[in-house]
């Protein structure tokens, strides 16, 4: 199997390490990864300027392909022109994993991650993908080595089946604060839509400038959907979420044609 694996957090990021380590074994993983942390960037690309790109040594066992861009851009330009300078014209990954993030991406924070767009981006361009992100607790007891076994135990699980490859897989491993931390419960549910409930502190600068600073922890909403990957976190379940790219709201497409009719 080959794996084209890239995050959010950056090339450097402890969490992008961790699931190497776990997933090597699994075959050639190659990581091509934002050279900078690119948190809540959601589906940007990068249309006006250069796409730097320089292979990096992570650490003794990584070595990587740095980019200077969005999370999306790492996965466009990785499928559509990277890999097959490496492996040959046509070829594409067997598998593209996005993660570990450093924080869940769960509920209506779906919409605004830059894990869970690189993940979608494969998805536009037809190879299977997962997403894997941790919730944060104490981050100096962040237990990432044993959160990305729990990853790899998940990823082995679902791609025992044949995977759709326009669909995406979202995973959201609990608070792990220990080593020897037991497996948890695996629950698949769907994404929470409630708003986040967050705010604007607004302060003023020496200038006398006003200026809003964001404030509340990603992690509150307005409420917990039964069967929703917000409650399975809270249960300190995995969460596992399939998730799509089409926002066509189906429901609602023959009520606004028949309004349309009758509005002529």
């Amino acid at each position: 199997m080959k794996i084209l694996l890239t995050n959010d957090d950056g090339i450097h990021a402890p969490g992008i390490a961790a699931l190497f380590d776990a997933i090597s074994s699994m075959g050639e993983v190659v990581v091509i990864a934002p050279a900078t942390v690119q948190s809540a960037m959601s589906h940007g690309i990068t249309f006006h300027r250069p796409l730097m790109v320089r292979e990096v040594d992570v650490n003794p066992r990584l070595r990587g392909f740095a980019i200077d861009g969005t999370p999306a851009d790492c996965v466009k330009i990785g499928l559509r022109t990277m890999w097959g300078e490496r492996f040959g014209a046509g070829t594409r990954p067997d598998l593209v994993v996005s993660g570990m993030n450093s924080g869940a991406n769960v509920g209506i924070n779906v919409i605004y991650s830059g894990t869970i767009a690189a993940a979608i981006e494969a998805a536009f361009l037809g190879v299977p993908a997962i997403a894997v992100s941790l919730h944060m607790g104490d981050t100096s007891r962040t237990a990432w080595a044993r959160a990305a076994q729990f990853a790899r135990a998940t990823i082995d699980r679902l791609v025992a089946h044949p995977m759709d490859p326009h669909r995406v897989l979202s995973i959201n491993i609990p608070r792990t604060e220990s080593d020897t931390a037991p497996m948890p419960q695996t629950r698949v549910v769907r994404m929470n839509t409630a708003a986040g409930i967050d705010s604007h502190e607004r302060r003023v600068s020496p200038e006398g400038r006003p200026y809003y600073w964001p404030c509340g922890n990603g992690m509150q909403f307005a409420h917990t959907a039964e069967g929703s990957d917000v409650e399975a976190l809270a249960d300190r379940c995995i969460a596992v979420t399939p998730l799509f790219h089409d926002l066509t709201d189906e429901a609602s497409l023959g009520v606004w044609a028949k309004r349309m009719r009758e509005s002529h």
